[in-house]
């Protein structure tokens, strides 16, 4: 196994463990009932964010002159970082847990390789689309499921997609804005600190005005900790991590793992009954892991021409 391989397969892995990480999310909310989705997400997403800002500094320090040389890019992701927990819980509240889902982290992957496709001059593989196709319909059929088959109606359907359709943009452009970072020399736990220090700090307004719940209890608290501490900062890390490894379209389809986590955790702790339709989406989103994910044996002008345009980004530190 070559190093180019060695590196992809470890960005894999950590992506993955990322999505395991941000799958216990639903289970954990379920802890805190009365505290509001949009709580949850400025907690979670703006506490994570400085968190992971807090423990860069010294990094971010370091690489002050290269982020002040990319502040566009930087502000860019930030922004997308502070929308996209609004933008996702706003949508499920209004469409319904199953687009909600369905719209926001099911477009993230193909919204993410156009931005690739569109900026980078990324080539759209067949092994990509077919992993793609693979994994959405696995996550349609497993939230389906997980909603019963029923799907919401009413006015407030058409607000919803759209608000999904901007939690899975916002998704896929900070992503990219990351890596991109990356890419211009700044270390991982620099671009992602700086990035998610500066969304967190503008989804702070929304905490003051929507935390309250979070601080009537221990076991509210206890909730919140959690949110930012383990899925958002912890998840954050290894995503930065395997994002410096692989292109963000890979790890934005490699996340289509976090639904088939929240599902198992769901039937193991929440005491949900997941139909067969619903093991059949597993199996389907599990398949496009494996393809898009799985080492290939391209010849030797693949292989260069494959190594040259995804290397991956030299650790800093």
């Amino acid at each position: 196994m070559n190093a180019t391989t060695r590196e992809r397969l470890l960005g894999t892995a950590t992506v993955l463990i990322a999505a395991l990480l941000w799958g216990t999310t639903g289970t954990a909310a379920t802890f805190a009932p009365e505290v509001s989705a949009v709580a949850i997400g400025a907690v979670a997403m703006g506490g994570g964010g400085l968190l992971q800002a807090l423990l860069a500094a010294g990094r971010i320090r370091r690489h002050a002159g290269a982020l002040r040389a990319q502040r566009r890019v930087l502000l860019l992701g930030a922004v997308a970082v502070a929308i996209y927990p609004l933008a996702f819980y706003a949508s499920m509240r209004l469409a319904g847990v199953t687009i909600g889902t369905v719209v926001s982290i099911g477009s993230a992957p193909l919204l993410s390789v156009l931005i690739e496709n569109r900026l980078d001059g990324l080539r759209l593989t067949v092994r990509w689309a077919t992993g793609a196709a693979l994994g959405l319909g696995g996550m349609l059929l497993l939230c389906l499921a997980e909603g019963g088959g029923h799907v919401a109606t009413g006015d407030e359907v058409v607000p919803g997609v759209l608000l999904g359709l901007l939690a899975g943009l916002s998704y896929a452009l900070y992503s990219w804005t990351a890596r991109r970072l990356m890419q211009r020399g700044i270390a991982s736990r620099a671009a992602m600190g700086a990035t998610f220090g500066i969304g967190g700090l503008l989804l702070m307004p929304v905490l003051l005005v929507t935390g309250a719940p979070l601080l009537a209890s221990w076991g509210n608290a206890a909730v919140g900790l959690y949110m930012a501490l383990v899925p958002m900062l912890l998840g954050y890390l290894c995503f930065g991590h395997g994002l410096a490894r692989i292109p963000a379209s890979t790890a934005t389809t490699i996340t289509l793992f976090e639904p088939v986590v929240a599902a198992g955790l769901a039937v193991a702790i929440v005491g949900e009954r997941l139909p067969p339709l619903g093991w059949v989406g597993i199996v389907l989103i599990l398949a496009c892991l494996i393809c898009v994910s799985a080492p290939v044996s391209p010849s030797r002008r693949q292989a260069v021409a494959e190594a040259a345009r995804r290397r991956p980004i030299s650790p800093q530190p």
